[in-house]
């Protein structure tokens, strides 16, 4: 089969296009014939291997991917909650062999049914995005309804995903963007939206529950502005997991009285609540673009620009 590797960590020169065997499924596992492949942020972190956390878990070679649609090929003698023909969609094992393949082997844990009202396309642009606006917002911020929340990154591909929970729980949803997304974030349901470019928001905004922060920036004083925003009591929850809060952040926290959190861990079995929602079109899913497999170095150049609106994927199969 056809995959997407890397032999050495580095620039987008090290992503190689190559046959490989298929995987075989364990007892626990699904064999997915993956027709698309979502890109992350991460997938770029994990392939430049500048990040520590990330590189003491990761053996070489290794196909990169966090996210597969795509067509059960096989089930693992112990796997009950699916067959083959099945539509599927989800997280393939982490560390282990990627969804930048034609094949991928998975815990069946991982997976759930494909919302039915999308294509394999959407659906790629899905898994880990949502999974991790999903524990952010309902696992670690224990969002609730009437609740104002304040999300950084509102337009990418976990912010949007985080505007629209939100929205859909009844929370009142403020979002920070730039100019040409403001009208974009409005219509999936943000209530209010800042320019990050032309407005503080830490001089415009006071008692806000929940900050949930999905920009890529790194930067503890951009922290700072956040939890001074914050009600007492409230919860400021990063996705940036790699880059810890530094004493200034957890000081002003417990001044607050307030909790930070980081987004270290997805709960798959919220596929199937997610999957519903896009069903019952409380959650639309936008896709930036969409690239070949061969295309691979491209995407992940777009992806590290920052500024993608939604998610990048690679179409795998049609």
């Amino acid at each position: 089969m056809k995959a997407i590797r890397i032999d050495e960590f580095g620039g987008t020169e090290v992503l190689k296009l190559i046959e490989v065997e298929r995987p075989v499924p364990a007892p626990d596992e699904i064999l997915v014939k993956v027709l698309a492949s979502g890109v992350n942020l991460v997938d770029c972190v994990i392939r430049s291997g500048t990040n520590d956390n990330f590189k003491s878990l990761l053996k070489l070679p290794l196909t990169l991917g966090c996210d597969a649609a795509g067509i059960v090929e096989e089930v693992g003698s112990d796997v009950t909650n699916f067959k083959k023909g099945d539509q599927v969609y989800g997280c393939p094992n982490f560390p282990g062999d990627g969804s930048y393949a034609e094949y991928c082997a998975a815990k069946a844990s991982q997976f759930a049914l494909k919302p039915k009202s999308i294509s394999f396309n959407e659906a790629a642009g899905v898994p880990l995005a949502a999974l991790v606006a999903w524990e952010g917002l309902f696992e670690l911020g224990q969002l609730q309804t009437g609740q104002r929340i304040l999300i950084h990154g509102a337009s990418g591909g976990i912010g949007s995903f985080a505007v629209q929970f939100a929205k859909a729980k009844g929370a009142y949803v403020i979002g920070t963007t730039s100019a040409n997304n403001i009208e974009f974030l409005k219509h999936i349901g943000a209530d209010e939206v800042l320019n990050y470019k032309t407005q503080n928001f830490e001089e415009l905004l006071q008692d806000i529950d929940i900050v949930f922060d999905a920009s890529p920036i790194r930067d503890n004083n951009e922290r700072l502005k956040g939890v001074s925003v914050l009600k007492d009591g409230g919860i400021f929850v990063s996705v940036n997991v790699d880059f810890p809060f530094d004493d200034a952040v957890n000081e002003a926290l417990a001044r607050k009285n307030a909790r930070g959190e980081m987004v270290a861990s997805q709960k798959h079995e919220n596929l199937s609540k997610i999957a519903k929602m896009i069903d019952e079109g409380k959650v639309k899913v936008t896709i930036s673009k969409i690239y070949p497999l061969e295309h691979v170095a491209q995407a992940h150049e777009e992806s590290i620009t920052g500024h993608v609106r939604g998610k990048l994927v690679l179409e795998i199969s049609k």
